[in-house]
């Protein structure tokens, strides 16, 4: 009980720094520090997403870069239309562009879970390295088919120019961006919360942990492990399509297998099943991308340092070896 107690202390106090950030930076007015404030959020949200696939599920996804640039081009390509006063043609139906969020993000959020929906269908049948492979290789096809993509920029990627408007907050203000991003990882982390402790919860980690005992007892472990891939998908969608709206850009590099890889390290890093396990990682891989990044174009081999240190003394991540806590099964 004090282990969890320190560990939801650690929670509150990686919450409350996070929030405090940007209000600091804007105090000693150093703007660029929210931009990255805001990264850190957004690039968060998407490792809570892969979170409760792998930390719960032990689904060991490197595809879901695919989610995260399939709800950056959600955004982009409605945003675009929009600007452009061009409806979006989907034979028979016509689409209309929109520049509002609260479109946008629901979109971005059914598409990607569309998607992974199709991808788990196949996946989920295999195990172990070869759903590894499987979800990769339909990463990567989805990667080349955005660069073969011309009517939306192919590899030079496309602009949106205006960042999207929410009623009554100016997104154009980096603050106010910022407090959005920040309530919706938080909701989403509540949320990722609930479903861990709930019935949907046990039986995942059950089909992790023994799926002969799960399916003896009348659950179909395919079944369980589909719903949480896709609805992992879905807020690794929702992350995409902030992103983007933050870069006010969107390009296939979001799609590609390295950015699969970088999600995959915020979660190892934080703590593979830790509720913030992936705001400690993605605050980690941010700052010495700052730090280290302005210094040698190789930061990354002082990043991979860290997470090899962790990965063989501190299994439970950042979060597990402050609270004092090895990684829970």
């Amino acid at each position: 009980m004090v282990k969890l107690n320190k560990e939801i202390g650690i929670n509150c106090l990686l919450a409350v720094l996070l929030l405090s950030v940007p209000f600091v930076a804007l105090a000693v007015k150093e703007p660029f520090y929210i931009t990255l404030a805001t990264k850190v959020t957004i690039l968060a949200l998407a490792g809570v997403g892969l979170n409760l696939a792998l930390g719960l599920g032990g689904l060991v996804s490197f595809g879901h870069a695919a989610f995260f640039g399939i709800g950056g081009y959600a955004a982009g390509i409605l945003a675009s239309h929009a600007l452009n006063y061009e409806p979006i043609m989907l034979s028979p139906f016509e689409l209309n562009g929109t520049t509002q969020m609260l479109i946008i993000w629901p979109i971005a959020i059914l598409v990607s879970g569309l998607v992974a929906l199709l991808i788990g269908f196949f996946s989920l049948r295999t195990a172990g390295v070869y759903f590894i492979m499987i979800t990769l290789a339909f990463a990567q096809m989805i990667y080349y088919f955005a660069i073969s993509w011309p009517a939306y920029g192919g590899e030079d990627g496309l602009s949106i120019y205006v960042r999207n408007k929410l009623p009554v907050i100016n997104t154009l203000d980096p603050i106010s961006f910022f407090l959005v991003t920040f309530v919706i990882l938080m909701l989403v982390i509540g949320l990722v919360h609930v479903l861990k402790n709930s019935r949907f919860g046990a039986a995942l980690q059950a089909a992790r942990q023994n799926e002969e005992r799960l399916a003896a007892v009348g659950i179909a472990p395919f079944n369980i492990r589909l719903v949480a891939f896709v609805i992992s998908a879905m807020i690794t969608g929702l992350a995409g399509a902030l992103f983007a709206d933050l870069n006010r850009f969107v390009d296939p590099t979001m799609l590609s297998w390295h950015m699969s890889g970088e999600i995959m390290i915020f979660v190892i890093l934080g703590g593979v099943g830790r509720l913030f396990g992936p705001v400690a990682g993605a605050a980690m891989f941010i700052l010495f991308e700052s730090i280290f990044g302005g210094l040698t174009e190789h930061w990354m081999l002082f990043l991979g340092a860290v997470l090899l240190t962790v990965v063989l003394f501190a299994r439970g991540g950042l979060i597990g070896f402050f609270a004092g806590k090895a990684r829970h099964d």
